[in-house]
């Protein structure tokens, strides 16, 4: 007998929904290998052993580590804009800039340790090429927002002093990170902790006593 209409539709759903199950497979091991190797030292190989899977399931669904570190870095790139998105939001004057700072630094640093492979892959010195390019744009858009969020906190700064504090907020968040990376534990947040000091200090005689 052959199969009813329902169960005809079904099986395409189920086949998808197990595609959609093994690339996640495959590039959470990606992630895995790319951070304990970087990417020019990973191999597909390497991918599909630290997945449980032969070569040629592999290349069902990519050609290449590139393309899965493409996929890989466009899937935490949409996911760090909506963190972003939150994290660079206008602040209440009424806000003391301790607590703008903290809770701008600890959404950001959220994103990156729960996915240390976002810097080792956007941060390393082998981006793959088209990752340079989305690195370069995610880049400009963070010092936009950045700039946008200090004019508010700086009226009377010109927009090249502006430009220039977005660039060391910047700067110094990127150094902190690699810190914070390279602990666990309490002494990844007592790195968290000296970071937002430092630009508190860093910010507060530029802000003067906009914030509290």
């Amino acid at each position: 007998m052959p199969d009813n209409p329902q169960t005809q539709k079904e099986q395409p759903r189920r086949r998808q929904a197990r595609g959609e199950r093994r690339i996640a497979q495959l590039l959470e091991a990606a992630a895995r290998v790319f951070c304990t190797t970087g990417y020019t030292a990973a191999s597909t190989n390497a991918i599909a052993r630290e997945a449980g899977v032969s070569p040629g399931t592999l290349y069902q669904f990519f050609p290449n580590k590139e393309a899965i570190a493409i996929e890989l870095g466009d899937r935490l790139v949409h996911e760090l804009r909506e963190t972003y998105g939150e994290a660079l939001a206008p602040v209440d004057p009424a806000t003391p800039l301790e607590e703008a700072i903290g809770s701008t630094i600890d959404r950001f640093m959220a994103f990156n340790t729960e996915h240390p492979v976002f810097f080792a892959l956007m941060h390393g010195p082998d981006i793959p090429g088209r990752m340079a390019e989305t690195h370069d744009q995610l880049h400009a858009t963070l010092i936009g927002r950045t700039e946008d969020l200090l004019t508010t906190l700086m009226p009377g700064a010109t927009r090249a002093d502006v430009t220039r504090t977005a660039h060391v907020c910047f700067g110094i968040y990127k150094s902190g990170l690699e810190l914070v990376l390279a602990h666990e534990g309490t002494e990844r947040a007592a790195y968290v902790q000296e970071i937002k000091n430092v630009m508190v200090r860093y910010l507060r005689p530029l802000v003067g006593d906009r914030l509290g």
